[in-house]
């Protein structure tokens, strides 16, 4: 016995996506748009707020509590015995003033830790664009761990110079 097959196939005819896109696309640029007109103060107020709320950001607060303590320059080899070259560095530390004495006493024990980590610097560590960001961040836990925590806040680099 055979079954007969219906081979009628009904087809819908497709439905275009380009009204659902561009629906989507309007709905961000007005929420967009109405988010900026609130924020600026064009609707929903009288525009005073956001400009006085700008000029409050402009006055200057108070300068923090900090001290500086002058580290001695420091001029290190660096590269090998084919290309030697000198790096020439010099920074200060930011400190609480309250530390400021205390880190200044133990001054040669930073100038220590710091040559001891420029000397193992590469001619590559140096010449790098992003090479200074880390270099500071390499000194600057090292120093935080020598004079204990809380006494250093940033080690600000005035002079790093390979000749």
């Amino acid at each position: 016995m055979a079954v007969a097959e219906d081979t009628d196939v009904v087809e819908t005819p497709k439905k275009s996506k380009m009204p659902m896109i561009l629906g989507l696309v309007l709905a961000l640029a007005g929420g967009g748009g109405g988010f900026f007109a609130m924020y600026s103060g064009m609707i929903g107020g009288s525009g005073e707020t956001a400009e006085s709320e700008h000029a409050a950001e402009d006055m200057p607060g108070e300068l923090p509590d900090v001290g500086f303590v002058e580290l001695p320059q420091l001029i290190v080899p660096i590269g090998g015995a084919a290309e030697p070259k000198l790096l020439r560095f010099r920074a200060h530390l930011e400190v609480p003033s309250t530390f400021k004495e205390e880190v200044e006493s133990i001054n040669p024990r930073i100038v220590d830790v710091l040559n001891s980590y420029l000397r193992a610097v590469n001619i590559q560590d140096v010449s790098g664009r992003d090479s200074l960001p880390k270099l500071r961040a390499q000194m600057l836990r090292r120093v935080q761990i020598v004079t204990g925590k809380g006494r250093v806040r940033d080690l600000l680099i005035m002079e790093l110079v390979v000749n």
